[in-house]
C-alpha cells in the first residue's frame, strides 16, 4: 500500500500523542488505535500502516539482543546492561540467548546497529579474505 504524505503526517501525529514522559505508553497507543478505528477518518488505514511501522522502528530501537556462545553471568549481564542503557538510554529492553554457532564471543543487536565480537564472524571475515 502506498502512503501518501498527508497519511505519514497522521501516522506521526498520532505516534507522538502516545508518549508519556518521553516514553511510549502501551494503553495510550491502545486507546489511540481503537479511537482511530471507531471514526475511520479519510485515510485511516494508510494512517494506521505508518504509525504501526514507527511504534515498530521504536520498540525495536529500545530492545537489545545479546547472543552469546554459552550461559552468560549474571555478573556479566549486568554489566552489560549498564554499558548498553549508558549508549542507548535507560528504559532498555535487554534480552539473553544463547546461541552455539557462534563458536565464542558476543553478538549484540539494538535496533539496526550490531556489534559482532564472535569467533563466528571473525572466521567468515577470515574467509571471505582470502
Amino acid at each position: 500500500m502506498k502512503i501518501n504524505k498527508q497519511a505519514r503526517r497522521d501516522g506521526k501525529a498520532l505516534f507522538r500523542s502516545c508518549f508519556v514522559d518521553g516514553q511510549l505508553d502501551e494503553t495510550r497507543t491502545r486507546e489511540v488505535v481503537r479511537r482511530v478505528v471507531q471514526t475511520k477518518p479519510r485515510g485511516y488505514l494508510a494512517a494506521l500502516t505508518h504509525f504501526q511501522r514507527l511504534v515498530k522502528l521504536h520498540l525495536d530501537s529500545r530492545t537489545a539482543v545479546v547472543e552469546n556462545a554459552v550461559e552468560t553471568s549474571p555478573e556479566l549481564q549486568s554489566g552489560l546492561r549498564g554499558a548498553l542503557e549508558k549508549r542507548y538510554g535507560r528504559g532498555l529492553n535487554v534480552r539473553h540467548a544463547v546461541n552455539p554457532a557462534l563458536l565464542g564471543g558476543l553478538r549484540i543487536r539494538v535496533g539496526s546497529d550490531v556489534y559482532d565480537g564472535s569467533v563466528l564472524a571473525r572466521l567468515e571475515a577470515l574467509k571471505n579474505a582470502f
